[in-house]
């Protein structure tokens, strides 16, 4: 399976909060996440059979929208050749929300290091985004620090890329 379509947006995202300069969101502390959303508005996919997600970068004090993709409309068959182009679509994230996932899905998402989350039908894009800028305030969850520690280079890898490049004090 391949997607339909894909939106990658180039400028976008909600302006800083009144307590935070402009580009207040270091790097380190920004996560992707995506949303299993047909209408881009509210968490109403059950992951596998989803007809499209929409990915956005969130930090403590700003969060934007970075792709959508679109798939063709697909039953909760068992067909397991569905997951690999949705998972591949998320490479980049740490966590994906959905209405429900399958333990197949779970596996192949976890191997990853992508965590699923599973949330109540209907539930607003808007509101866990802002639920997760606050838990980037106050300090990660367990599984959300463990998952940017992951997603943060390498100390070591970093210093060696730099003397792979000729880098020099």
């Amino acid at each position: 399976m391949t997607f339909e379509r894909k939106l990658r947006i180039i400028d976008g995202g909600t302006p800083p909060t009144a307590d935070a300069g402009v580009g207040a969101d270091d790097t380190a502390e920004q996560v992707c996440v995506a949303f299993a959303s047909a209408d881009r508005k509210h968490v109403d996919q059950h992951f596998g059979a989803a007809e499209g997600f929409v990915i956005y970068r969130v930090g403590p004090h700003r969060y934007e929208l970075m792709e959508a993709a679109q798939f063709g409309r697909l039953d909760m068959d068992g067909n397991e050749d569905k997951l690999a182009a949705k998972i591949d679509a998320l490479a980049d994230c740490v966590a994906v929300y959905c209405q429900a996932v399958g333990a197949s899905a779970i596996g192949q998402l976890k191997t990853r290091g992508i965590q699923p989350i599973k949330v109540a039908p209907e539930t607003l894009i808007s509101g866990l985004l802002r639920e997760l800028q606050q838990e980037l305030r106050e300090g990660p969850s367990a599984w959300l620090a463990r998952a940017m520690e992951r997603r943060a280079p390498n100390r070591a890898d970093r210093f060696e890329a730099m003397e792979a490049e000729g880098w020099n004090e």
